[in-house]
C-alpha cells in the first residue's frame, strides 16, 4: 500500500459540487482508502489563455495498492464521468469541470508517457501547495524537499480558503 496525493480542481458547472462528487468517487476506488481531504480553496486561473472563472481546488490523500498507471487511469475515468474531455486541441489550462492530478505516489519517481511522478509543476502552484500542506504538513516532494517550503515561491498567486468570511476573492486580489 502506498500513499497517493491527488490534486482536484474545477471551475465549471458548480465547482464545489464537482469536487464533492469526485471525492465520493475516490472513496469508492477499488483497493483504495480515502485517508483525508483538504478543505476547498479558491484560486485565480494560472497561465490561462483567456478569461475564465476562478477554480476551486483541494488535495485528497489516498492509501492504495493500485499501481500508479492504474490509479491514473481510474482518475481519468472519473474526469470523463464528470464531463471532462481531454482532447489534443484543448489548450493546456482551459476551463474544466474536473481535473484530477496524481501529484505524489509515496516517494516514487517515475517518467513514462502520460505520467511523471512527482508531478513536474506541483512545486510552482499555490493551488496545489496550500491544500497539500494543510493535509500533509510534513510531506516531501522527491528531489525537491519539504512541500510547504515551496509556498514562499508562490506567494504572488491568488488563493484563499473557500467560504471564508472576509477573505479576498482570488481574481480580485493584487498580484
Amino acid at each position: 500500500m502506498a500513499f497517493a496525493y491527488i490534486g482536484l480542481g474545477s471551475n465549471l458547472a458548480h465547482p464545489r459540487r464537482q469536487l464533492a462528487r469526485a471525492v465520493r468517487a475516490l472513496a469508492r476506488l477499488p483497493r483504495t482508502r480515502l485517508v483525508r481531504v483538504s478543505r476547498d480553496f479558491v484560486s485565480a486561473p494560472l497561465d490561462a489563455s483567456g478569461p475564465q472563472p476562478d477554480y476551486v481546488n483541494a488535495v485528497a490523500v489516498l492509501r492504495t495498492s493500485l499501481a500508479p498507471r492504474a490509479l491514473l487511469g481510474r482518475l481519468h475515468a472519473l474526469e470523463r464521468r464528470q464531463r471532462r474531455a481531454r482532447r489534443a486541441d484543448t489548450p493546456r489550462n482551459a476551463a474544466r469541470t474536473l481535473d484530477l492530478d496524481l501529484l505524489l505516489f509515496g516517494r516514487r519517481r517515475l517518467t513514462v508517457p502520460g505520467l511523471t511522478l512527482p508531478h513536474p509543476r506541483m512545486h510552482r502552484r499555490a493551488f496545489v501547495l496550500r491544500p497539500l500542506a494543510s493535509v500533509a504538513p510534513t510531506v516531501t516532494i522527491p528531489t525537491r524537499g519539504l512541500a510547504r517550503r515551496h509556498l514562499r515561491g508562490v506567494r504572488e498567486q491568488a488563493i484563499a480558503p473557500a467560504g471564508m468570511r472576509g477573505a479576498r476573492h482570488p481574481s480580485r486580489s493584487p498580484h
